[in-house]
């Protein structure tokens, strides 16, 4: 069960980029151990309100605690209990699995590591040839073993089954449920998602239209969207 310390406490948060808001009037807590699921079309604010939580962005209005602090009093030391992994897969082209998990162990200063225990655990060989040779499953695969290195409190992922087969997405949502961290997720998978999570809020046209069972999320989305294209609710 999550335990009932809040990991994310966002109230009336909001981000606009000059005359244009991104997202307005956004209310969030999130426990400890708890997995959200955020869902909108295109341009309906998800990316922005995860770089906002990932402290990339910092919020026009609103308030913001992570962890219980105010993330712009302290920055480092909530920027260390997090991990944000876009769409963009934030990896080293020319380097291997392996190296690249040397990298981001000196960057973060994540101390000792058996990189090729890490690479087994998420199924991948230590293999010296560099990751630009490498399917996109393989590199989600990638990126769970940096999180695994990393061991953040809070994961925030940015569609995180896109470009990946159905076998695919059914090993990464493994990987991720095995994390044991607090996820906040986008994806237009959203049966898929939902499985991965707990809660779910629906973004329209940056506004928070609908919050409930990630369970519901699909049914929430036909009823805003009828009619609307089988690959947005896709499993």
């Amino acid at each position: 069960m999550p335990s009932l310390s809040p990991v994310i406490e966002a109230e009336q948060l909001c981000r606009r980029f000059g005359r244009r808001w991104a997202f307005a009037r956004v209310d969030l807590q999130v426990a400890a151990g708890e997995s959200l699921l955020v869902v909108g079309a295109n341009g309906s604010g998800k990316t922005t309100l995860l770089r906002v939580l990932g402290t990339v962005l910092r919020p026009s209005q609103g308030n913001l605690r992570l962890f219980g602090t105010d993330p712009a009093q302290d920055p480092v030391a909530v920027r260390r209990r997090l991990a944000l992994l876009s769409h963009h897969s934030g990896l080293y082209e020319d380097l291997s699995a392996r190296d690249n998990l040397g990298v981001i162990a000196r960057l973060g200063d994540h101390g000792a590591h058996d990189a090729a225990a890490l690479l087994e655990q998420v199924g991948l060989d230590d293999r010296p040839d560099p990751i630009r040779a490498f399917s996109a499953g393989m590199r989600k695969r990638l990126q769970v073993a940096t999180l695994l290195l990393q061991r953040p409190e809070l994961v925030l992922l940015d569609e995180p089954f896109a470009a990946l087969d159905p076998a695919g997405v059914d090993d990464v949502a493994a990987l991720l449920r095995g994390l044991g961290a607090t996820l906040v997720v986008t994806s237009h998978r959203i049966a898929k998602a939902a499985r991965l999570c707990d809660r779910a809020v629906l973004l329209e046209d940056g506004l928070p239209r609908w919050t409930g069972p990630a369970d519901d999320a699909v049914r929430a989305w036909s009823a805003l969207h009828p009619g609307s294209a089988p690959a947005e609710v896709a499993g």
